[in-house]
C-alpha cells in the first residue's frame, strides 16, 4: 500500500488547483516543505481563511471612529491592530491618543469592562465559526454581570456561502478542520450538489499529506465531485451542538463584506435583537462604513487564488511584515506573510 507521500508524488492525473482555505494550512504546508513534493500539474492556492485578512477596511474605519470620536477603549486580538483602514489602522489611531488594548479572548475584554466601569469597552469580534462561541460567551457574561459599558463590534464570518462563492476558483478545497469541528461536515456533503469537492483536513504534516493524497486519489479515479472527512478524530459529522446552540441563541445570519471578495449573502453573523444593547453599532449609532483599500494592494485577487502573493507589485518592496500595506501581510496566518517568510 502506498503512503500518502507516494500517492502525491506518483500522481499522473489532470491538472488540479487545490485551495487551502485556512491560513494555518498555508503556513504549515510551507513550513513542512509539502509544496516541494507536488507534481507540476498540482497547484496549491491560498484562500480567504484568515479572519484578519478578510476584515474589510470599512470595519477598521468603524473601530477607529469608536476609538477617536466616541472615546471607547477598543479591545482586540493583536493582529488586527496593524490592519489598514481607509486612512488609519488602529495602531495609527493609538498614536493619536486612542485607547487600544490587545487581549487574548473576548472574556478578557469583559473583565476589563468590569474593572473599569467609567470606560466604554468595545471588543472587536472578528473570526469564523471557531471564535464566534467565545464572543457569545462574552455577551452572556456581560449580561450576567449587568455590565452597561461593554459591547462588541461584530465582523464574524461563516464559511458555507464563502465556499459557494469561491467554488469556481479551485478544483477542490482543503476544508479547515477547526471550522468543521464546530459546524460538522454536513455542509460539505451539501456542496456536492453544487459540484464543489473537498476534504476536511487537520493541521499536522501527516494529516495534510493524507488530505492531499485523498484529493489526488479521487481526481485520478475521475470522481467528480467528491468529499471525505480526513479529520474524524476531532471534526465529527454532527459538529459541536453546544457551540452551535450558543451561536443561534445570540447571533443571527446576515450578509457580510469580505475584503477583496465583496458582499457574500448570508455569510456573516450579527447580534440578534434580544441582545442588541451589546451591539456597538446600535449603541453608538455607528453606520456600516464602505472603506477604501490601498490602490496598489492585490489582496482581493490573492484571497480568491487568482494571484500569488509575489505577483502583487507591492510584495516584498513597499509591503513587508515590518511595513504592511495589505491585511494578508499583517496576519501571522496571512498568505502574503507565509510567502514572505517561506516562499521567497
Amino acid at each position: 500500500m502506498k503512503t500518502p507521500k507516494e500517492i502525491i508524488e506518483s500522481y499522473s492525473g489532470r491538472s488540479m488547483r487545490i485551495m487551502e482555505v485556512c491560513g494555518t494550512h498555508t503556513h504549515e504546508i510551507f513550513r513542512c516543505g509539502i509544496r516541494k513534493i507536488l507534481p507540476p500539474q498540482v497547484e496549491l492556492i491560498s484562500g480567504p481563511g484568515c479572519p484578519v485578512c478578510v476584515t474589510p477596511p470599512g470595519y477598521i474605519d468603524s473601530a477607529v471612529e469608536l476609538a477617536l470620536k466616541h472615546n471607547c477603549m477598543i479591545c482586540t486580538f493583536g493582529d488586527l491592530i496593524r490592519v489598514p483602514g481607509s486612512q488609519l489602522s488602529l495602531a495609527g489611531a493609538r498614536s493619536q491618543g486612542a485607547k487600544i488594548k490587545a487581549v487574548y479572548t473576548p472574556l478578557d475584554a469583559v473583565e476589563i469592562a468590569a474593572a473599569n466601569p467609567q470606560e466604554e469597552v468595545v471588543f472587536l469580534a472578528v473570526g469564523f465559526e471557531t471564535t464566534v462561541p467565545s464572543a457569545c460567551l462574552a455577551v452572556k457574561h456581560a449580561q450576567m454581570q449587568n455590565l452597561r459599558n461593554f459591547s462588541i463590534l461584530g465582523s464574524n464570518k461563516t464559511m458555507p456561502n464563502a465556499y459557494r462563492a469561491l467554488g469556481k476558483c479551485a478544483d477542490a478545497f482543503l476544508y479547515p478542520g477547526h471550522v468543521h469541528t464546530i459546524i460538522g461536515s454536513g455542509i460539505c456533503r451539501e456542496l456536492l450538489a453544487d459540484g464543489i469537492s473537498g476534504v476536511v483536513a487537520g493541521f499536522q504534516a501527516d494529516e495534510l499529506l493524507t488530505a492531499l493524497a485523498v484529493i489526488l486519489h479521487h481526481a485520478e479515479a475521475g470522481d467528480e465531485p467528491f468529499f471525505e472527512n480526513c479529520y474524524r478524530r476531532i471534526a465529527k459529522d454532527t459538529g459541536n451542538p453546544a457551540a452551535v446552540k450558543l451561536i443561534e441563541e445570540f447571533m443571527t445570519p446576515c450578509d457580510a463584506e469580505w475584503r477583496g471578495l465583496g458582499v457574500i449573502p448570508g455569510s456573516g453573523l450579527k447580534i440578534n435583537k434580544t441582545y442588541e444593547n451589546f451591539d456597538a453599532r446600535c449603541k453608538f449609532n455607528v453606520p456600516e462604513c464602505s472603506g477604501t483599500p490601498h490602490a496598489g494592494c492585490r489582496c482581493g485577487e490573492i484571497l480568491k487564488g487568482i494571484l500569488k502573493p509575489q505577483e502583487c507589485p507591492l510584495f516584498g518592496k513597499v509591503c513587508t511584515p515590518v511595513n504592511p500595506v495589505g491585511a494578508c501581510m499583517v496576519s501571522h496566518e496571512g498568505s502574503c506573510s507565509a510567502y514572505y517568510q517561506y516562499g521567497r
